[in-house]
């Protein structure tokens, strides 16, 4: 594979699916690329930011900054791997994740972002953290999918509405003393 072809697929990544997805929209596709891109970003230069407390003795804010370093890092090299072109496990990594469903990623980008914030509660953690945490967020709506019609709604109240009424019925016949 040439260097354009290669360059050519990690380029036209986001607005290709290798699995086809439920009906998700392309700017909830591209804003969840975006948020991981920037998240990632921003986690690396606090994660850099929060390792400098070393000076005062703060060693949780040292793991907790090489932590975050490491997770933005992970981020970038699953949302944008072209910024790793020269590594070449990252292509098939970020290839491998793509092909999960989208709450593989939701749930491990939440709960990673929780982890550097616990260790180093701070404005540097919670920014870079927060933003990876918002990618998740990000994630897990692409993984509920599109919202129903307007007429599967009303039909599914009127059938809840309907199933609550003779289920409170049936107790209230059940127990003598509750007045209706």
């Amino acid at each position: 594979m040439s260097f354009s072809e290669r360059l050519a697929g990690l380029m036209a990544r986001p607005g290709q699916d290798n699995v086809p997805r439920d009906d998700v929209p392309w700017h909830l596709k591209y804003a969840g690329r975006a948020a991981g891109i920037v998240g990632g970003f921003f986690a690396v230069l606090f994660g850099l930011y929060n390792c400098i407390s070393i000076l005062v003795g703060n060693v949780g804010c040292l793991v907790g900054g090489i932590l975050q370093i490491l997770l933005g890092l992970g981020v970038l090299a699953i949302e944008a791997p072209c910024c790793f072109i020269f590594i070449d496990y990252v292509q098939q990594v970020a290839e491998w994740v793509d092909n999960r469903p989208y709450w593989y990623r939701a749930a491990a980008y939440c709960v990673l972002a929780l982890i550097p914030v616990g260790m180093c509660f701070g404005l540097g953690s919670l920014f870079g953290c927060g933003l990876i945490f918002v990618t998740g967020m990000l994630y897990g709506m692409m993984a509920l999918g599109k919202k129903a019609s307007q007429e599967d709604m009303r039909a599914a109240a009127a059938s809840s509405a309907a199933a609550s009424s003779s289920a409170e019925r049936g107790t209230n016949a059940h127990h003598p003393r509750m007045i209706v």
